[in-house]
């Protein structure tokens, strides 16, 4: 009875590390499926979002844009699609390793069973258990007899339930690689189909590169036209900026010439909580994407140009309404000359802008909240984009968006 317990105490070892280790893979599969997911989501929002146009040739730019974001998550869901179905191979050959070991200990096991049974029935048969007993020399001899026989039957039933544990333990095993040969199958499926999509998208994408550089000249045109008219209205939002700096120092008492907003002790504590959101904002669109980022980049069709924005412009879909991204006041609602309203909500010394919108839900002054409608985000009659422009300042320092708002 005692040489067994360290062998059953192993087997308890043994099956306890494998529910870890499965445990473990488990978790691993699920972050892996979990960012597989967010890949085709994103891809299905620019299906949704950057292809829904109505007039190609106009948005043969933007076309073009699209695909190139397009192909870079079909290319990212291909590696992460590989990446799972190197994971389960591995997990497979583990698993496989892991059914030998456990195939050799069965048949030890068995093998001792039996011998163990035979045993029995050959001590059975040269004498009963009661001649057994009745045959002790003493009563403390025929007790102890007695308890041996208990134990010894015990120890069979211990056997038995060893032997049925192992397999158990195989056949959930063997079960779960069905299960993970049909789903790697299944990705390697998915690997092939993404591969011939993404083919089919480079050369879409070089169709439409090869058409732009036949009219380079008129596309470099519209793009530098929108850059200028990017940079009047970021002109105007500084300067309206400034200005409303000057007027709150000065309803405060304070000097109109400090560029900063002279704070009480709520709206630091407002501009505190907000700096402490950093990196968790919420979107401003429930339902979007950047196609423009913030900051100076050359042009990705055209090296030649060069595209600098203090914001980012988000498409989104069409009646979109843009949401505050933070609790605050509205600070102002513009009109600019030959543009769409913008919002201006001020948390403290930070200040988000909605621009872009034809209509506006709220008034100057206004306190709102987290989510809460601010306007409606306007789309372009002819190329069909609804398009907000996002802006993220602290006084009159222009700050990266993406920095602020959760995976932007």
């Amino acid at each position: 009875m005692t040489l067994r317990n360290p062998i059953q105490l192993l087997l308890c070892v043994i099956l306890i590390l494998l529910g870890l280790e499965a445990l473990g893979q488990n978790q691993r599969q699920k972050a892996l499926e979990q960012q597989r997911l967010e890949i085709l989501k994103e891809i299905e929002s620019i299906n949704a979002l950057l292809f829904d146009t109505k007039d190609q040739k106009t948005n043969l730019l933007t076309q073009v844009q699209s695909l190139d974001q397009k192909i870079k998550s079909r290319e990212r869901l291909i590696r992460l699609t590989n990446q799972q179905a190197n994971y389960l191979t591995r997990e497979i050959n583990s698993n496989l390793n892991t059914i030998d070991q456990l195939q050799e200990e069965l048949k030890d096991l068995k093998e001792d069973y039996a011998e163990m049974i035979r045993q029995s029935y050959k001590s059975k048969s040269e004498q009963s258990r009661l001649m057994f007993i009745l045959s002790s020399e003493n009563f403390l001899q025929a007790y102890k007899r007695l308890q041996y026989m208990k134990q010894y039957s015990q120890f069979r039933r211990a056997q038995g339930l060893e032997i049925e544990e192992r397999k158990k333990a195989l056949r959930e095993l063997n079960e779960l690689l069905l299960r993970q040969k049909a789903e790697k199958e299944k990705l390697v499926q998915e690997s092939r189909l993404a591969k011939t999509r993404l083919d089919q998208e480079r050369k879409d994408q070089d169709r439409l590169l090869a058409e732009l550089k036949r009219d380079e000249r008129t596309y470099t045109a519209q793009i530098q036209d929108r850059q200028r008219e990017a940079r009047r209205i970021e002109k105007e939002i500084d300067r309206l900026i400034k200005e409303a700096i000057a007027a709150a120092n000065k309803a405060r008492g304070k000097s109109e010439k400090i560029a900063t907003f002279e704070l009480t002790p709520e709206a630091e504590a407002l501009a505190a909580d907000f700096k402490n959101n950093k990196g968790r904002l919420i979107w401003p669109v429930a339902k979007g994407r950047v196609i423009t980022p913030f900051g100076k980049r050359r042009h990705p069709q055209f090296p030649n140009v060069t595209q600098d924005h203090n914001g980012v412009e988000i498409i989104t879909e069409k009646r979109a309404d843009a949401r505050a991204v933070f609790a605050g006041e509205v600070l102002q609602i513009q009109q600019l000359k030959g543009a769409n309203k913008a919002v201006y909500v001020r948390h403290g010394n930070y200040i988000t802008i909605y621009n872009n919108l034809v209509e506006v839900n709220v008034k100057k002054g206004q306190r709102v909240y987290a989510k809460q409608s601010l306007g409606t985000v306007f789309t372009h009659p002819k190329t069909g984009q609804t398009l907000l422009k996002f802006f993220v300042y602290q006084n009159t320092q222009k700050l990266n968006p993406a920095d602020w708002v959760y995976k932007m």
